[in-house]
């Protein structure tokens, strides 16, 4: 007989646009997605977290605050995506909550990664039980703590007769190869949306390049796309991910001049992330399959500029295995919930680099 649970899934991704909200039925391990919602952050707050982020501007008084306020946040996402499924609180068994990234650094002799959005205030507002704080645990064992999402990836994305890699294209993005052999592995491969939102918004006051039609009205800039490509990033052997702490607006800013065309800087910045994603894709394995999750799914350009470079290797969205190309985050960390919520030690050995598996997250019981 089968088991049928639900779980919500909770993430404000890099480029901090919105919380994404997934309502997920679960049969036995196997996710449908019932019920969605994205809840845009404020422009007040998603500036108060970009200075966060930054690490500069702020205080001990400050980091709280934002804390709790992210936390209310996604509460009262939550509290509206149940309103929208016609679903009482009392009928979820838990919230996964991936939080808001602040800083990662998983390097160092003290390797730790900051995600934001009081866990507290989401379980007493919403009466659900919530797990949060993921990442944590996995770099004890020596993990990177990132990408996480490939675990839904490898529990439901692989294929017994084909090399599938699954492409997730946020602010940062990652990759997760899946080998017909069900043996996979995953990391993150640099730049996403996140220096293109940069640039956008700098210059047409636009939080991202819709389809990438502005990057469409440059030129490509041979020069500056070879000195990008020189970050010593790209050269690090995996399990890596990386973060808003390297590819921001301080480390595009250093290599520009001053007289550059500002669209033809924006039509560079998609070629990055599209030749970035190559590189690292082809070095890695012999692709069949490439599906593409996140925002950069909704690019046109970039999609099209990703099916030329990968030829005859097909290029399509999630949506294709199931999962609409918004909602493949959300639907991971209720996943994860799920598993913390049983006491199962997940084995991120090859997605992250931990030396063992252990059980990801903290519970915050109602």
């Amino acid at each position: 007989m089968s088991n049928t649970d639900y779980y919500i899934g909770l993430i404000s991704g890099t480029s901090i646009d919105g919380i994404d909200c997934a309502l997920v039925q679960f049969t036995d391990d196997t996710p449908t997605v019932v019920a969605t919602h994205c809840n845009p952050i404020p422009a007040t707050l998603r500036a108060k977290i970009l200075r966060l982020c930054k690490g500069t501007g702020f205080d001990l008084q400050s980091l709280g605050a934002i804390d709790v306020e992210i936390g209310r946040l996604f509460a009262a996402s939550t509290n509206t995506l149940l309103q929208y499924a016609g679903i009482p609180a009392s009928a979820i068994t838990a919230i996964g909550s991936h939080g808001q990234t602040v800083f990662h650094a998983p390097k160092g002799e003290f390797p730790f990664t900051m995600q934001i959005g009081d866990p507290n205030s989401i379980a007493q507002l919403t009466g659900i039980t919530t797990v949060a704080d993921f990442r944590r645990r996995d770099m004890v064992v020596g993990g990177e703590g990132a990408p996480l999402a490939p675990l839904l990836h490898r529990n439901c994305f692989g294929s017994d007769t084909a090399t599938r890699v699954i492409v997730n294209i946020g602010g940062i993005s990652n990759i997760t190869v899946l080998n017909a052999n069900d043996t996979c592995f995953a990391f993150d491969t640099g730049p996403g949306n996140v220096l293109m939102d940069y640039w956008i918004e700098k210059h047409q006051h636009k939080t991202y390049d819709e389809s990438g039609v502005w990057a469409a009205q440059g030129k490509i800039m041979p020069a500056l796309l070879e000195l990008l490509l020189q970050e010593p990033y790209f050269k690090l052997p995996y399990p890596k991910s990386t973060g808003r702490e390297l590819f921001n607006s301080e480390w595009l800013e250093s290599k520009l001049k001053q007289d550059e065309l500002a669209a033809n800087v924006q039509a560079t910045l998609l070629e990055f992330t599209a030749q970035t994603l190559r590189a690292e894709i082809t070095k890695s394995t012999s692709p069949q399959e490439i599906f593409i999750c996140g925002g950069g799914a909704h690019n046109v350009v970039l999609m099209r500029r990703l099916q030329a470079l990968f030829g005859d290797v097909p290029v399509a969205s999630t949506s294709a295995l199931g999962v609409g190309p918004d909602w493949v985050e959300a639907t991971a960390f209720a996943w994860m919930a799920k598993q913390t919520m049983a006491g199962i030690a997940i084995d991120t050995t090859a997605l992250t680099g931990a030396a063992k598996p252990v059980i990801l997250g903290g519970i915050y019981r109602v």
